[in-house]
């Protein structure tokens, strides 16, 4: 296994890594709208918050050397399912033509109270 590890999306909060790879799987950690470097929390709608979130993903998918169109399988916790298809419209924009297999699914709450978290798995 392989650790991926990139400055460009937000240090583990926890004891975790932000990816590891197995074979030709990448595996993220959940990702919430964190900034990179400052790690403060991006406040607003959940479109805003999860366009933060695609963005931390992406910097994985690059550092492990695959793309958006490599992506498995996503699974997407909300905290109101309410803002599902305002999230739908914010996730659909970053993916373009991927169509990775996805859940989705509300919680009770999410870390530091969050709108939105994502993790994905691919191939590289």
């Amino acid at each position: 296994m392989k650790t991926i590890t990139t400055s460009q999306a937000p240090a583990p909060i926890g004891p975790y890594a932000q990816g590891r790879i197995i074979g030709n799987l990448l595996f993220t950690s959940g990702q919430i709208p964190l900034v990179p470097g400052s790690m403060e929390m991006v406040e607003g709608p959940i479109e805003v918050q999860t366009e933060r979130v695609m963005q931390n993903l992406a910097a994985l998918l690059k550092e492990a050397g695959t793309s958006w169109d490599k992506v498995i399988k996503t699974t997407a916790f909300l905290a109101d399912i309410a803002d599902f298809q305002a999230f739908n419209a914010a996730y659909e924009k970053v993916l373009g033509d991927a169509r990775p297999a996805r859940s989705t699914v509300q919680v009770g709450a999410l870390p530091r109270g969050v709108k939105v978290e994502v993790e994905l798995i691919a191939a590289i």
